[in-house]
């Protein structure tokens, strides 16, 4: 061990590991390294080595973290241990002492200062890439290879991660493009963790006495739970036909089947499946506490906290109690009364005092900070969090309570993989305080043990690259490095470096398949002529009459759709097929930008229905218009009637004048190309040959395993240089909307320069909406509004598209609409996936709010909640600021945009927004 490894070892309370020593070694080396280990191992202890490396060589290190919760905690576990004179911090929103020799920051930071070549990386030296398993995060995760790949070759990166399946493959691609680079794997958890079951009012072991079979005692539970399933299902339904209940999601084998196998009973047999309040109880008799309960639900989570104060759950003494009010105090000094009361202050309070509380992103950052520093300081027992408070925070337990393995993905309910198992209990058990950590599943209704106990002791957590050129880095790397060598280094990517591997696999597959495809050819003989040549033309014929209905489709969904959203009141059309066919007068426009638009309209028979784009054949054909009464009610019948003869008489005057609606029209080129395809396959021989159906079935099952081989030739072609074919087709995109040097140079054009400071999903609308002039005069909550419809996304639970707040953000919107929509034309040309769409869900929020509204009116009005609130106003603030900073705004015509993005910041950027130090999670 160096002297310096030493001395740096010697300010710790506990003796290295080995892991941590030979990491720490190879740095002395001049290595890199990639560290990878459970949580809690104490990995982090590697990257703090690479900060006092810096401090000692009077170089500079960079802590990266992927959120701002954990860069402002890293921050001050540095600052506690060097000082804030040598400790900086960068997290987009906060700058504190940036030119210190060791800086914490967010990792997109770190990126951001790559492209804009920033001097500050002249004396560079490490690199700590905490959570660098991040970068499968399909959102965010190209920063991290963006950083990797882009730093000096001077520069030592240390990498940290939880552990990982193919810890080796990724050490080998960072070897590979690094040099260097040292992989330590650490299996071995600190505090050992031991799995149960909780049924009933019993803490039952997951695993019996061996350590390697079920426990018996699950499995008779599960076997009477069965048997008295197996008894009720006999019984007779009561008159209403119910009688049963079917848990619906999820595959079943953790319990809550969507298959239907499981019938939950409700009169008879002990209830196995713990109250809250019974399982509170149960850990604190054990020793147990304190405790995380992960619930998928950010609802849930706070209906448990509601639960819990409303039984005789108390957790605290009253010298805790006391401290945790101290605590929620001192946070929370700059909220007003009013806003503690929209907030729920006191039953927020009151829970805490308890030793109870929630964690999750729709919390208000403020409200975060106290839990997590009354749970950090033992004080806080039991919290209920959703799974955002294992990516990283330091907040361990003694156990850790997971109350469902299903969770929703963001499409449906599915249960949760091994991977996510592992990261979630991976919190149970704190270093230097527990000598043993605990994981807890609820027992539910038809839950099978040995499923729960092979999730248990399955560690496959496989890191799996997310990367793909967007336009930002496309132009930045264009800037910064000449496409030719962007293309080059994006083909070094991790990304690649997988794909790569996966080719040699594919081809190993495609030879016994086309032994199978020539058996089936030989069969297919005909001897009249060659069929293989027949077959070929009817697939041909098949696949243009796929490809011209698919082409219709696409078509025609984008022109109703777009015809609909520019619907008005009163407007009369034409429809020329479908379920609507013929007229029809608007009396309620649709939504704008919400994900289906469903205008209401009177139809001939005088009915009032909601038009569906998938009951259309192609766009209503506005030709008139008709007056809607005035205070027009859809369920007045004197305002209908007065409608209908306004309708009929509008109608009968034009009926004689106005043609047909048109039809969608034809490719006629794939028409042509049909007509001729099957003029030949009627002169072919084989045609007339009495064998041929026989001999097309053999014909049909060659052609599919040639396509599957075609298909897998091609997959591994794709990947053979997916990530390069990528950035081809994206800067295909920017040069064909001048955001590119038409002669292949680095130097941008106005616009281009104008893209590379803009970090947003939509970047490319967003600066050809400037372009083009669509925020013209728009200043303050106008502004607002028609930004955040690039930002937001609507979930499942929360507030949904909804209409523009004035008239000014409403044709602003409208115009963006239209920039969004001839962007994904050229998209669509280039075989560039498009950008997701524009979302007005938040719009109204952020006008009320700079409209200078309090708190209890945005969110009353709205329907979100104060975290979320929050979060998505501190995003609309980043790329309002992001605009404000861009460099060349007025070589585009958008020299009064810059001032109107700064102002707007500063007029949102008020109250509980600035006192709140939102984590980005």
């Amino acid at each position: 061990m160096s002297v310096r490894l030493t001395g740096f070892a010697a300010g710790y309370g506990f003796r290295f590991d080995p892991f941590q020593l030979e990491a720490c070694a190879d740095i002395d080396a001049g290595h890199g390294v990639l560290v990878a280990a459970p949580t809690g191992s104490g990995k982090t202890v590697v990257g703090e080595y690479a900060c006092y490396c810096a401090l000692s060589e009077g170089r500079r290190c960079f802590y990266t973290t992927p959120i701002k919760a954990l860069s402002n905690q890293k921050y001050h576990d540095l600052v506690e241990r060097h000082g804030s004179g040598n400790v900086g911090l960068l997290t987009g929103d906060m700058a504190i002492n940036g030119d210190a020799p060791v800086v914490v920051m967010t990792t997109e930071v770190l990126r951001n200062m790559i492209y804009a070549g920033s001097r500050g990386l002249g004396t560079l030296g490490y690199v700590v890439l905490d959570e660098v398993h991040y970068l499968s995060d399909r959102f965010r995760g190209a920063v991290w290879e963006e950083v990797i790949l882009g730093l000096a070759d001077s520069v030592q990166i240390v990498a940290l991660s939880a552990t990982v399946s193919n810890a080796e493959e990724f050490g080998d691609w960072l070897d590979t493009v690094r040099g260097n680079v040292d992989v330590i794997v650490w299996e071995n958890r600190p505090v050992p963790l031991y799995q149960h079951v909780m049924a009933g009012h019993e803490l039952l072991d997951l695993f019996g006495d061996d350590r390697a079979r079920v426990n018996p005692a699950l499995m008779q539970l599960a076997k009477q739970e069965a048997r008295a399933q197996r008894d009720d299902s006999r019984r007779p339904r009561g008159r209403n036909g119910r009688g049963r209940r079917t848990v619906t999601f999820g595959s079943g084998q953790f319990g809550g089947a969507a298959s239907g196998h499981f019938t939950q009973r409700h009169a008879e047999g002990p209830r196995l499946t713990p109250t809250r309040a019974g399982t509170v109880h149960a850990l604190s008799r054990a020793g147990l506490l304190p405790a995380i309960f992960f619930i998928f639900s950010r609802k849930g989570c706070d209906g448990a906290v509601r639960q819990l104060l409303n039984s005789d759950v108390r957790l605290t003494s009253r010298p805790q109690a006391a401290q945790l009010r101290e605590i929620a105090e001192r946070h929370a000094a700059a909220l007003s009364a009013e806003e503690r009361r929209i907030l729920g202050w006191h039953s927020f309070v009151e829970a805490l005092t308890r030793g109870v509380a929630a964690h999750h992103a729709g919390l208000l950052p403020t409200f975060k900070a106290i839990v997590e520093e009354g749970f950090t300081a033992g004080l806080i027992k039991v919290v209920f969090a959703t799974e955002t408070l294992a990516l990283g925070i330091n907040m361990p337990a003694r156990t850790v309570v997971i109350e469902r393995l299903v969770k929703y993905n963001g499409e449906s309910n599915a249960d949760i993989t091994p991977g996510e198992f592992t990261q979630l209990t991976g919190r149970a058990g704190r270093r230097g305080i527990d000598s043993e950590g605990h994981a807890v599943v609820l027992w539910q209704p038809g839950m099978d043990p040995r499923a729960v106990a092979g999730l248990a002791s399955r560690r496959t957590y496989p890191l799996r690259s997310s990367f793909s050129t967007n336009y930002n880095m496309a132009v930045n790397l264009v800037h910064t490095v000449g496409r030719s060598k962007a293309r080059g280094l994006l083909e070094q990517s991790f990304a690649q470096f997988q794909a790569d591997r996966q080719v040699v696999a594919l081809a190993r597959q495609g030879s016994a398949v086309q032994a199978r495809a020539d058996q089936l050819w030989e069969q297919a003989r005909c001897d009249r002529g060659d069929f293989a040549e027949y077959a070929r033309l009817r697939e041909q014929i098949g696949e243009l009459e796929d490809e011209r209905a698919r082409l219709r489709r696409q078509d025609r969904r984008a022109g109703v759709l777009d015809a609909l959203e520019r619907l008005e009141p009163g407007d009369l059309c034409r429809v020329g097929g479908g379920r609507h066919r013929g007229w029809m007068v608007v009396v309620q426009a649709g939504v704008p930008g919400a994900r289906e638009v469903h205008p209401l309209v009177m139809d001939e028979k005088h009915q009032l229905v909601r038009i569906v784009p998938a009951e259309l054949t192609g766009p209503p054909q506005v030709v008139s218009r008709v007056r809607i009464p005035k205070r027009f009610t859809v369920h007045s019948a004197t305002d209908r009637r007065t409608l209908a003869r306004a309708f009929d008489a509008r109608v009968a005057s034009l009926d004689e004048s106005v043609g047909p609606a048109p039809s969608v029209p034809l490719d006629e080129q794939i028409s042509a190309q049909l007509d001729a395809l099957r003029a030949a396959l009627l002169v072919h021989p084989c045609h007339s040959c009495p064998e041929r159906e026989s001999h097309a079935r053999l014909a049909e099952q060659a052609l599919r395993l040639e396509r599957e081989q075609q298909h897998s030739r091609a997959r591994g072609a794709a990947r053979a240089n997916s990530v390069a074919a990528r950035f081809d087709r994206t800067c295909a995109v920017l040069d064909a909307l001048g955001y590119l040097d038409p002669r292949g140079g680095r130097e941008l054009p106005v616009p281009g320069l104008v893209l590379t400071r803009i970090y947003t999903e939509l970047d490319l609308v967003t600066v050809e909406a400037i372009r083009r002039g669509v925020f013209g005069e728009l200043t303050g909550p106008a502004l607002g509004a028609v930004l955040a419809s690039l930002l937001y996304e609507s979930r499942a639970t929360g507030p949904g598209p909804a209409q523009m707040p004035d008239e000014a953000s409403e044709r602003a919107y409208q115009a963006l609409r239209g920039v969004w929509r001839d962007v994904g034309m050229v998209e669509r040309d280039h075989r560039v996936e498009r950008g997701r769409d524009l979302d007005t869900g938040f719009s109204q929020a952020v006008w009320l709010w700079a409209h200078g509204a309090d708190l209890a009116t945005v969110l009353s009005q709205t329907g979100f909640l104060a975290g979320d609130f929050v979060r998505w106003i501190r995003q609309v603030i980043d790329l309002a600021g992001q605009i404000g900073a861009a460099p060349g705004l007025d070589g585009i015509g958008a020299a009064k945009l810059g001032p109107a993005a700064r102002s707007l910041v500063t007029m949102i950027r008020r109250g509980i927004v600035d006192v709140s130090l939102g984590p980005d999670d």
